[in-house]
Protein backbone atom coordinates (compact mmCIF):
# COMPACT_ATOMS: atom_id res chain seq x y z
CA UNK A 1 0.00 0.00 0.00
CA UNK A 2 2.65 2.70 0.90
CA UNK A 3 4.67 1.50 -2.51
CA UNK A 4 1.18 2.35 -4.52
CA UNK A 5 0.64 5.52 -2.81
CA UNK A 6 4.17 7.04 -3.51
CA UNK A 7 4.03 6.06 -6.84
CA UNK A 8 0.84 8.11 -6.89
CA UNK A 9 3.17 11.03 -5.64
CA UNK A 10 5.75 10.48 -8.32
CA UNK A 11 3.47 10.57 -10.68
CA UNK A 12 1.61 13.62 -9.74
CA UNK A 13 4.83 15.38 -9.02
CA UNK A 14 6.16 14.45 -12.76
CA UNK A 15 8.87 12.37 -10.68
CA UNK A 16 8.15 8.81 -11.79
CA UNK A 17 10.17 8.05 -14.59
CA UNK A 18 13.70 10.06 -13.17
CA UNK A 19 13.64 7.80 -10.14
CA UNK A 20 15.02 3.81 -10.93
CA UNK A 21 13.18 0.97 -9.07
CA UNK A 22 16.28 0.82 -6.99
CA UNK A 23 15.61 3.73 -5.82
CA UNK A 24 12.06 3.77 -5.31
CA UNK A 25 11.58 0.88 -3.31
CA UNK A 26 13.76 2.16 -0.53
CA UNK A 27 11.38 5.43 -0.54
CA UNK A 28 9.14 5.66 2.77
CA UNK A 29 6.18 7.56 3.61
CA UNK A 30 6.50 9.21 6.98
CA UNK A 31 3.61 11.59 8.52
CA UNK A 32 3.71 14.49 11.23
CA UNK A 33 1.19 16.19 13.03
CA UNK A 34 1.08 20.40 13.35
CA UNK A 35 3.60 22.03 14.97
CA UNK A 36 6.17 19.38 14.81
CA UNK A 37 10.01 20.09 14.34
CA UNK A 38 11.00 17.74 11.39
CA UNK A 39 14.83 18.94 11.63
CA UNK A 40 17.12 21.21 13.46
CA UNK A 41 19.51 23.47 11.98
CA UNK A 42 22.96 22.21 12.63
CA UNK A 43 21.91 18.52 12.87
CA UNK A 44 23.15 15.66 10.55
CA UNK A 45 21.37 15.36 7.19
CA UNK A 46 20.97 11.67 6.60
CA UNK A 47 17.71 11.77 3.60
CA UNK A 48 16.19 13.77 1.08
CA UNK A 49 12.67 14.48 1.76
CA UNK A 50 9.89 15.25 -0.35
CA UNK A 51 6.95 17.19 0.48
CA UNK A 52 3.99 15.33 -0.76
CA UNK A 53 1.04 17.01 1.30
CA UNK A 54 0.80 19.73 4.01
CA UNK A 55 2.44 22.81 4.81
CA UNK A 56 6.19 23.55 6.15
CA UNK A 57 8.01 26.91 7.98
CA UNK A 58 11.43 27.15 7.06
CA UNK A 59 13.64 29.18 9.04
CA UNK A 60 17.31 29.88 10.34
CA UNK A 61 19.39 31.37 13.07
CA UNK A 62 21.16 34.74 11.54
CA UNK A 63 24.41 35.60 12.90
CA UNK A 64 22.68 37.94 15.20
CA UNK A 65 21.07 35.15 16.96
CA UNK A 66 18.13 35.96 15.63
CA UNK A 67 15.99 33.17 13.80
CA UNK A 68 14.05 34.17 10.91
CA UNK A 69 11.61 33.05 8.47
CA UNK A 70 13.22 32.03 5.22
CA UNK A 71 9.98 30.67 3.94
CA UNK A 72 7.20 28.39 3.62
CA UNK A 73 6.93 25.18 1.34
CA UNK A 74 4.19 23.72 -0.44
CA UNK A 75 3.90 20.33 -2.34
CA UNK A 76 6.50 19.17 -3.97
CA UNK A 77 9.59 21.08 -3.00
CA UNK A 78 12.26 19.04 -1.25
CA UNK A 79 13.98 19.35 1.93
CA UNK A 80 17.65 18.37 2.70
CA UNK A 81 18.76 19.13 -1.31
CA UNK A 82 21.40 22.10 -0.48
CA UNK A 83 22.92 19.61 2.65
CA UNK A 84 23.12 16.95 0.31
CA UNK A 85 25.19 18.20 -2.32
CA UNK A 86 27.42 19.99 0.05
CA UNK A 87 27.85 17.33 2.59
CA UNK A 88 26.95 20.06 5.42
CA UNK A 89 24.37 19.85 8.52
CA UNK A 90 21.09 21.12 8.15
CA UNK A 91 21.06 24.99 7.41
CA UNK A 92 17.55 25.28 8.38
CA UNK A 93 15.05 24.82 11.04
CA UNK A 94 12.32 22.96 9.35
CA UNK A 95 8.15 22.80 10.97
CA UNK A 96 5.33 21.66 10.07
CA UNK A 97 2.31 24.36 10.05
CA UNK A 98 -0.55 22.09 9.12
CA UNK A 99 -0.51 18.26 9.35
CA UNK A 100 2.25 16.87 6.76
CA UNK A 101 3.16 13.60 4.86
CA UNK A 102 6.74 13.43 3.19
CA UNK A 103 8.64 11.06 1.32
CA UNK A 104 12.15 10.02 2.66
CA UNK A 105 14.60 8.64 0.42
CA UNK A 106 18.30 8.26 1.79
CA UNK A 107 21.23 9.67 1.25
CA UNK A 108 23.65 6.50 0.56
CA UNK A 109 21.34 5.47 -2.04
CA UNK A 110 20.94 8.43 -4.17
CA UNK A 111 24.45 8.76 -4.12
CA UNK A 112 25.02 5.15 -5.10
CA UNK A 113 22.36 5.29 -7.52
CA UNK A 114 21.85 8.54 -9.08
CA UNK A 115 24.94 10.38 -9.03
CA UNK A 116 25.60 9.61 -12.76
CA UNK A 117 22.35 10.26 -13.75
CA UNK A 118 21.93 13.70 -16.09
CA UNK A 119 18.54 14.52 -15.10
CA UNK A 120 18.76 13.76 -11.40
CA UNK A 121 21.81 16.45 -11.24
CA UNK A 122 19.78 19.37 -13.62
CA UNK A 123 17.38 18.73 -11.08
CA UNK A 124 18.98 19.23 -8.56
CA UNK A 125 20.47 22.36 -9.86
CA UNK A 126 17.85 24.42 -10.43
CA UNK A 127 15.99 23.26 -7.33
CA UNK A 128 19.33 24.72 -5.04
CA UNK A 129 19.47 27.63 -7.54
CA UNK A 130 15.70 28.58 -6.28
CA UNK A 131 16.35 28.20 -2.88
CA UNK A 132 19.67 30.38 -2.67
CA UNK A 133 17.30 32.95 -4.43
CA UNK A 134 14.36 32.97 -1.94
CA UNK A 135 17.10 32.86 0.67
CA UNK A 136 18.58 35.92 -0.39
CA UNK A 137 14.90 37.63 -0.86
CA UNK A 138 14.13 36.73 2.41
CA UNK A 139 17.53 38.36 4.16
CA UNK A 140 15.94 41.39 2.56
CA UNK A 141 12.29 41.32 4.00
CA UNK A 142 13.31 43.42 6.88
CA UNK A 143 14.38 46.19 4.48
CA UNK A 144 12.05 45.71 1.81
CA UNK A 145 8.59 45.20 3.82
CA UNK A 146 7.21 47.22 6.54
CA UNK A 147 6.55 45.44 9.91
CA UNK A 148 2.98 45.78 9.07
CA UNK A 149 3.07 43.60 6.34
CA UNK A 150 5.56 40.99 7.68
CA UNK A 151 3.23 40.34 10.80
CA UNK A 152 0.02 40.00 8.25
CA UNK A 153 1.91 37.53 5.68
CA UNK A 154 2.99 35.41 8.32
CA UNK A 155 -0.47 35.31 9.90
CA UNK A 156 -1.74 34.50 6.72
CA UNK A 157 1.10 31.65 6.27
CA UNK A 158 0.43 30.24 9.58
CA UNK A 159 -3.37 29.73 9.25
CA UNK A 160 -3.87 28.25 5.10
CA UNK A 161 -6.60 26.20 6.13
CA UNK A 162 -7.78 27.46 9.66
CA UNK A 163 -8.42 30.72 11.49
CA UNK A 164 -6.78 30.52 14.68
CA UNK A 165 -3.09 30.34 16.07
CA UNK A 166 -1.23 30.06 19.15
CA UNK A 167 -0.31 33.79 20.22
CA UNK A 168 1.38 32.49 23.45
CA UNK A 169 4.86 33.03 21.82
CA UNK A 170 4.99 36.01 20.68
CA UNK A 171 8.05 37.04 21.67
CA UNK A 172 9.26 33.81 18.82
CA UNK A 173 7.11 35.10 16.34
CA UNK A 174 8.44 38.70 16.44
CA UNK A 175 12.19 37.20 15.93
CA UNK A 176 10.48 35.38 12.80
CA UNK A 177 9.84 38.13 11.31
CA UNK A 178 12.47 40.46 12.53
CA UNK A 179 10.77 42.85 14.84
CA UNK A 180 10.33 43.61 18.50
CA UNK A 181 8.07 41.96 20.40
CA UNK A 182 6.90 45.47 21.49
CA UNK A 183 6.14 46.65 18.17
CA UNK A 184 4.59 42.93 17.13
CA UNK A 185 1.79 43.94 20.11
CA UNK A 186 1.56 47.27 18.43
CA UNK A 187 0.77 46.22 14.72
CA UNK A 188 -1.38 43.60 16.09
CA UNK A 189 -3.57 45.78 18.70
CA UNK A 190 -3.94 48.22 15.40
CA UNK A 191 -5.44 44.80 13.47
CA UNK A 192 -7.86 44.08 16.13
CA UNK A 193 -8.84 47.57 15.79
CA UNK A 194 -9.46 47.53 12.56
CA UNK A 195 -11.76 44.44 13.28
CA UNK A 196 -8.80 41.74 11.29
CA UNK A 197 -8.62 39.40 14.03
CA UNK A 198 -9.36 38.67 17.46
CA UNK A 199 -6.70 38.02 20.48
CA UNK A 200 -7.97 36.72 23.22
CA UNK A 201 -6.42 34.20 25.85
CA UNK A 202 -3.36 33.13 24.29
CA UNK A 203 -5.40 32.87 20.80
CA UNK A 204 -5.07 35.02 17.69
CA UNK A 205 -8.24 34.31 15.31
CA UNK A 206 -8.50 35.65 11.91
CA UNK A 207 -11.82 37.33 11.14
CA UNK A 208 -11.19 39.29 8.11
CA UNK A 209 -8.58 37.48 6.35
CA UNK A 210 -9.18 39.97 3.02
CA UNK A 211 -8.41 42.85 4.76
CA UNK A 212 -5.11 41.69 5.64
CA UNK A 213 -4.42 40.43 2.20
CA UNK A 214 -5.37 43.77 1.24
CA UNK A 215 -2.66 44.83 3.43
CA UNK A 216 0.37 43.12 2.14
CA UNK A 217 -0.61 43.04 -1.56
CA UNK A 218 0.83 39.73 -1.38
CA UNK A 219 1.68 36.84 0.43
CA UNK A 220 5.99 38.13 0.63
CA UNK A 221 6.86 35.01 2.43
CA UNK A 222 5.17 32.10 -0.20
Amino acid sequence: MEKQVIAVYLEKFGLATMFPESVKKTMRLETFASGSQLFAQGEEAHALYLLAEGKLKISMLSPEGKRLIVAFKSPFDFVGDVEYVRKCQLINTVETVTATTVIRIPYEVLESEMAGNAEWLQFLLESITRKFEIKSHAMNFNLLYTVDVRVASYLLAMTPNKTTLDSTSLVDMADLIGTSYRHLNRVLKHFEEQGWLVKKRGKITITDRSALLAQTGQNIYE
